[in-house]
């Protein structure tokens, strides 16, 4: 990452170390473009970018007592950059992690009883998802849920087996999608978040 330093950083930093918010601002605006750039071509989300940028200037201004003893501010910014986007990358794979897991329990089934004992809520949002999909991934479903295997399934519906597979993913990854996005706002509306 290559930034150039402004012109008068040095006389930025004495002010915000003093707790000028201005100048924090002024800092803030030089190098924001430039960080979310960067960030971007390992992050590739733009939400994260810019949360991560505003964890990296909120950790600047929380030391900022530092700032006028540093020789290159745009090294120690580097610095912070490079451990917020890691901690960032670290929360994305696990977040995607974490969600496949969820996706392939609340869907798997043992002996043709579901593993988790949802609430009527939940089932509800769970109903609505399999019925958004395509007929195929949800017969797919629907004869998982009877305790078919893959073979028996591609026999069933007429397809191959690695046809079954991919409804199965596509089927999981969609629901998954759905739930997250349906759960987050029934707890904001159960929450009274706006």
């Amino acid at each position: 990452m290559a930034i150039k330093p402004l012109p008068n950083e040095k006389e930025l930093l004495l002010e915000i170390a003093k707790g000028d918010g201005i100048a924090f601002a002024q800092l803030f605006r030089a190098y924001h473009g430039p960080l979310i750039k960067y960030i971007y071509t390992m992050l590739e989300s733009v939400e994260t970018c810019e949360e991560t940028v505003q964890d990296v200037f909120l950790k600047v201004w929380e030391n900022r007592e530092i700032l006028p003893n540093l020789n290159k501010f745009t090294a120690y910014l580097f610095i912070v950059t490079r451990n917020y986007t890691i901690s960032a990358i670290r929360r994305m794979v696990k977040d995607k992690k974490h969600n496949q897991l969820y996706a392939e329990e609340v869907l798997s089934l043992n002996n043709g009883e579901e593993v988790f004992n949802l609430d009527q809520e939940y089932q509800n949002i769970l109903i609505k998802a399999i019925a958004e999909l395509p007929p195929s991934q949800q017969r797919v479903l629907q004869l998982r849920q009877q305790g078919l295997k893959s073979r028996e399934i591609a026999g069933e519906m007429g397809i191959s087996i690695e046809s079954v597979k991919k409804y199965q993913q596509w089927a999981t990854k969609s629901v998954s999608k759905f739930l997250k996005l349906h759960t987050a706002v029934t707890i904001s509306v159960i929450l009274g978040i706006n």
